[in-house]
């Protein structure tokens, strides 16, 4: 292991010595790049293509179905208790049991992106989702309920790590952190659309709807580029050209591009295969604890709880559901769009500390909390820990780098989402109050641990991060 470590710290020093005495080489704009008038050889300033947006669009709509997917146990609760006789207990075993498929599908999350490619995952994925929602419209009674959300949750688990990276991977490096939070503003419309469709619509309704998503991201991927990253990796070179052209546009220069890709590439190969013992040397331990940690604190919010049982919360209070389910709907929306609006200007540390303190006032009025903590965590914690995720590991750990931090999400999901209603029934303040300090917790761990990657190219966040620590 100590020499393995060695090895790992030369090849990070030489990438590091890469970054500061040939700038000009690997971080600078390239002057003969075209592609629409201008263009960058790193990818910096390339224009933003019709196939950057088409491919981001068809990654991001297995994010939708996850917002729907997430959205779906709250408005559907009384039918389905009614319909299907539901105890409360079943319904909370409804209601959490997809965070366990979850678990299971983040387990094999990276190691299937990087075995079978990042449009091969979500190819794989869609078949669990759409497998899910048709069990779930046409149940008979709650086990077909509960392996329907079992399967649709393993699904997620599966997407939500590769969309993150597959757009990371393939966006122009001003760019990445908006276009990798579009996934974030998918989930909210699609947690939207359940809400509103849900108060006027059957259970089984809205499920054969959930279907559509995936459906969508199943056709689209025949249509987009593989990720010249992962394309580097398995040593398909002329592809990964190709890729990259169509991404970037026929008219731009990217040479410098692919030529960089090829080298950062090519060094970590040099490496021995990661396994999961890898990641707890001590190289990792920044990037390891910066990417559980954001997941976990993201977790033990309370948004995955709120979100399934936002219906229950309002019950609580004598707030009418359906005029609480459509304000929060409404408010996420333009929340999540702000965000991706200011993330590649204002950077990642700043909406991660400064708007999570405002999610503090969850216990004093519920309406008024519940609006506020959507809000605020849509503009920053929603989907920045993704971002963050997509862009701090190297290419030889980033498979089961990604796996145990999908993992460190769906896990606490899950038991933050089964434990919800027996914590609340014994004190709906104290629940909201332990939400309250740990967003004041987040503040503090994003100022001291979280470093900010606006602007920069991957490999040099990558590179850094491991030779923090040495």
């Amino acid at each position: 292991m100590e020499g393995g470590s060695n090895e790992e710290g030369l090849v990070t020093s030489s990438l590091l010595v890469n970054q500061e005495n040939a700038s000009d080489k690997f971080y600078c704009l390239d002057p003969n790049a075209v592609g629409g008038g201008s263009g960058s050889g790193d990818g910096g300033s390339s224009p933003v293509t019709a196939v950057v947006i088409i491919s981001t669009a068809v990654a991001v709509c297995g994010s939708f179905n996850t917002g729907c997917a997430a959205a779906y146990s709250s408005p559907a609760k009384s039918g389905l208790m009614e319909d299907l006789g539901l105890s409360v207990a079943e319904y909370s075993v409804f209601g959490s049991i997809w965070t366990a498929g979850g678990i299971l599908g983040a387990i094999i999350s990276g190691k299937t992106a990087d075995l079978i490619g990042r449009r091969g995952t979500m190819w794989f994925a869609d078949i669990f989702c759409i497998m899910g929602w048709l069990l779930i419209a046409f149940a008979k009674d709650y086990w077909w309920l509960d392996l329907g959300r079992l399967s649709m949750g393993f699904g997620v688990g599966l997407i939500s790590y590769v969309a993150a990276v597959y757009i990371s991977e393939i966006s122009p490096k001003s760019l990445r952190g908006g276009f990798t939070s579009v996934s974030s503003l998918m989930i909210c419309c699609g947690f939207s659309l359940i809400y509103f469709l849900g108060t006027v619509i059957s259970w089984r309704t809205l499920a054969i709807i959930g279907a559509v998503p995936c459906t969508l991201q199943t056709i689209g991927l025949f249509f987009i580029p593989e990720s010249p990253r992962w394309l580097a990796k398995v040593g398909r070179e002329k592809e990964l050209e190709a890729a990259l052209q169509r991404l970037r546009g026929q008219r731009a220069n990217i040479s410098q591009e692919a030529a960089d890709i090829k080298e950062y590439t090519e060094t970590f190969q040099q490496l021995p295969k990661a396994t999961i013992v890898d990641l707890f040397q001590r190289r990792y331990a920044h990037s390891l604890i910066v990417g559980v940690g954001l997941m976990v604190l993201a977790q033990f919010s309370g948004v995955t709880a709120v979100q399934c049982f936002a219906s229950s919360i309002l019950e609580s209070a004598d707030f009418s559901t359906t005029l609480g389910s459509r304000a929060i709907a409404i408010l996420q929306i333009p929340a999540t769009a702000v965000a991706i609006l200011l993330i590649d200007k204002l950077g990642r540390r700043p909406l991660l500390m400064d708007l999570n303190l405002w999610k503090e006032i969850t216990p004093i009025l519920v309406l008024i909390g519940l609006l506020t903590y959507s809000a605020t965590y849509s503009l920053g914690m929603a989907g920045l820990p993704w971002v963050i995720m997509a862009e701090i590991y190297p290419i030889n750990i980033k498979g089961v780098a990604g796996s145990l931090v999908t993992l460190s999400n769906w896990f606490f999901s899950w038991v933050v989402t089964y434990t919800f209603n027996y914590i609340f029934d014994w004190s709906s303040t104290g629940t909201f109050f332990f939400y309250s300090i740990i967003s004041g917790a987040t503040v503090v761990f994003t100022a001291k641990l979280v470093p900010e990657t606006k602007g920069r190219k991957l490999e040099e966040i990558q590179a850094s991060m491991t030779q923090s620590l040495l």
